[in-house]
């Protein structure tokens, strides 16, 4: 079966991944005033949980995205659509009853309840430029041929043009002929707008509080003007995907009047400039590149589409796919999504387990929203809101740090080498948590680094090649959470008298120990390591030394020793409640050696 949404406009007839859809035009439509340019409210995060149970969304929302800060999640459309195991046949509606494979109606409404009530938004990835390629029965039971579509649309609701989009340079062709031979909408149309506007207001009626527009460029802003006019809600969040390519007659400059636009070119930027460029030429990121006005644009690092056609970072491109969301979360321009989605090879793969998330990291989900270093960016980039860009320092090339007014400040080391530095700031003086190597703790204090800020606004850390820190007000350090150490562990005479928290964050990777163990966690655990030197927290897992999970299932972090320094150590799981589980065996013993440089490479003795 022919599949939708190539992103790539000029590969639409050649590729056999025909994932499509791509623009950029001359003139406006609609005029007016930006409207819904930025998910409304302090929280303008969206989790993109694509191809996941809304019964596993629901879940999620409790347990990690509500916590976090998230202010919506996204989910893939609910409409029914064609049966098959691909992911793209959710793109294939038959009809507008929700009954979807990722759920019922009751399972979506109960998930929406479950989300609000963690202070989530629900966001609904919409299809309504198109019904399906083919004929066949439906995930709800809906027997449907194309163009007849029975309680929906025949024939006379569909545009004339009944081939597939060849032209991009035509407006016409674009907007009225076939994307991927999907069977294209009328939206000029007032009764196909009216049987839309229905769908969206059913929607509506659950609690949804807004909408990703998919294939917004293949309908005319005024089309789609005339359907949120219809809406019961016309204030609802749009996002609407409406992809730049140069020389093309539809513009996404067009749709500002009815909400965001993804701004495509943002993410394609980060992948040139991460992989091919320098960081360094980030200061100045956003409306002067030529993109959309931040109040106008929904950004990403990578979205479905976009990691499996190319064209952007994924999570196949390691530390700089995670630096880049660090970035993308601390950076003043636009409303950020957060994919998340599995792992694959082949292009066409649908969901593990039909969608079911047993488990984050398990079946290959990649869970990209709960990272540390990416779920803990939601709360920096909530806390430092409204705030701009200060203290910009780059070595001129892939090393960058800067402030968020007195708020915040990150530091990202994109380079080789570690880099150790002291950073000027305008935080206040305290201590603070590094949300990128540990989780700030209900009350004050930190799983992991913290960083003691001067009078003068000035830190000094080192960090290792491929990672980052961050800090904000509204997360302090310097208090650690209280556990009661088991006896797995063999403290040796060796130990020293005192534990250093944060020593691991004055780690180098030229000197002392660099640890590297491949350890599978559940929703919530992350990986330490501690032994008998002050620099791994003298078998104390309150000073434990947080690992870093940037390329799990191994974790790694490095920590400062002399050369000569033989050392008793072993690994830990921390669970979110502060509880612990040591690997079991023996105490690990290890040298380093006289070039000063060890590297470690572990397995996780459960």
């Amino acid at each position: 079966m022919t599949r939708p949404r190539s992103r790539l406009a000029t590969a639409l007839a050649a590729t056999t991944l025909a994932l499509g859809l791509g623009g950029f035009g001359v003139a406006s439509l609609v005029s007016g005033p930006d409207a819904f340019a930025a998910p409304p409210g302090s929280k303008d995060v969206t989790a993109v949980m694509f191809e996941w149970k809304f019964a596993s969304i629901a879940t999620e929302c409790t347990n990690r995205l509500g916590p976090l800060g998230y202010g919506y999640v996204q989910v893939s459309p609910p409409q029914e659509h064609i049966q098959g195991s691909q992911w793209w046949t959710s793109y294939q509606p038959v009809s507008y009853k929700i009954a979807s494979r990722l759920g019922d109606r009751a399972a979506f409404s109960s998930m929406i309840s479950a989300c609000h009530a963690a202070g989530v938004k629900v966001i609904a990835d919409t299809v309504i430029n198109h019904m399906s390629a083919g004929s066949g029965t439906g995930t709800g039971g809906t027997t449907y041929s194309k163009y007849n579509y029975p309680g929906y649309y025949s024939n006379a609701d569909f545009h004339s043009c009944r081939t597939a989009i060849t032209d991009y340079t035509n407006r016409s062709n674009v907007q009225d002929c076939e994307l991927v031979n999907l069977s294209d909408l009328n939206t000029g149309s007032d009764y196909v707008r009216s049987t839309i506007a229905a769908y969206l207001n059913d929607l509506s009626s659950l609690g949804v509080d807004g909408f990703r527009v998919d294939a917004a460029k293949h309908m005319s802003a005024a089309d789609l003007a005339g359907i949120k006019s219809k809406l019961s809600n016309t204030g609802a969040y749009w996002k609407q995907e409406v992809i730049f390519g140069s020389g093309e007659a539809v513009q996404p400059t067009e749709y500002t009047g009815t909400g965001d636009v993804q701004e495509f070119r943002f993410a394609r930027d980060l992948k040139r400039v991460f992989l091919s460029e320098n960081l360094a030429y980030l200061s100045n990121f956003g409306a002067s590149w030529g993109y959309l006005p931040s109040n106008q644009a929904a950004v990403f690092v990578d979205n479905h589409d976009t990691e499996r056609g190319g064209d952007t970072l994924s999570y196949k491109n390691g530390s700089a796919y995670t630096l880049a969301q660090v970035f993308t979360l601390a950076w003043p321009y636009g409303a950020p999504d957060v994919n998340s989605g599995y792992e694959f090879t082949d292009h066409d793969a649908g969901p593990p387990n039909g969608g079911t998330v047993n488990a984050c990291y398990t079946d290959g989900w990649k869970c990209q929203h709960a990272w540390r270093q990416v779920g803990n960016m939601v709360g920096f980039r909530n806390n430092v809101a409204g705030t701009a860009v200060t203290n910009w320092w780059s070595n001129g090339a892939d090393q960058i740090a800067f402030g968020r007014g007195s708020k915040g400040y990150v530091a990202i080391n994109h380079e080789s080498s570690s880099l150790t530095r002291t950073f000027q700031t305008s935080l206040p003086a305290g201590t603070y948590c590094d949300v990128q190597h540990g989780d700030p703790v209900a009350g004050g204090g930190c799983s992991g680094v913290s960083y003691a800020v001067n009078a003068s606004g000035q830190f000094t850390a080192t960090i290792p090649a491929g990672e980052a820190v961050a800090l904000y007000v509204g997360a302090t350090g310097g208090v650690t959470p209280t556990t009661t150490a088991p006896s797995s562990p063999t403290p040796s005479a060796s130990a020293s008298a005192s534990a250093s928290p944060s020593a691991s964050a004055s780690a180098s990777a030229s000197a002392g120990a660099s640890f590297g163990v491949n350890a599978t966690t559940t929703l919530g655990q992350n990986i330490f390591v501690t032994g008998n030197q002050s620099a791994l927290g003298n078998w104390t897992p309150a000073s434990a030394v947080a690992l870093s999970s940037a390329t799990y299932p191994v974790w790694t972090g490095t920590v400062s020793l002399p050369a000569g320094t033989s050392f008793e150590y072993k690994y830990l799981r921390k669970n979110s409640d502060g509880t612990v589980t040591w690997e079991s065996g023996a105490n690990r013993t290890a040298t380093v050696p006289a070039s000063g440089s060890l590297t470690l490479s572990d397995t996780f003795r459960s």
